[in-house]
């Protein structure tokens, strides 16, 4: 069964939608898309779709990039932020599976 996913990750946003919440222009998020910063999903019809998770990341990388951060900075930062939370889930499934095991539970 497939884990629910939440509505703020779910890919509803057309382009414009994002351009008139984000203040981006279109060529603006194609370039980030480019510099693999963000992941938008394409429709059969080849047309981009957005959530709210990518509004959040888009402002957060114009804001980066305005204060002087280099695309491939931001990209590495990202990835080891992913890296990071990736290691810590687990380290915290081991420590739970280590306890359960230890209490007799299988």
């Amino acid at each position: 069964m497939e884990k629910s996913m939440s509505y703020r990750d779910k890919k509803v946003m057309s382009m414009g939608t994002v351009c008139e919440m984000t203040g981006l222009s279109e060529r603006r998020i194609r370039y980030y898309e480019e510099r693999k910063l963000i992941f938008p999903e394409r429709t059969s019809t080849g047309f981009r779709k957005y959530s709210f998770s990518d509004i959040e990341k888009l402002m957060d990388i114009a804001e980066k990039v305005e204060e002087g951060v280099q695309t491939d900075e931001i990209r590495r930062d990202y990835r080891k932020k992913e890296t990071d939370a990736e290691l810590k889930k687990k380290m915290i499934r081991g420590q739970l599976n280590s306890h359960f095991q230890r209490s007799g539970f299988k």
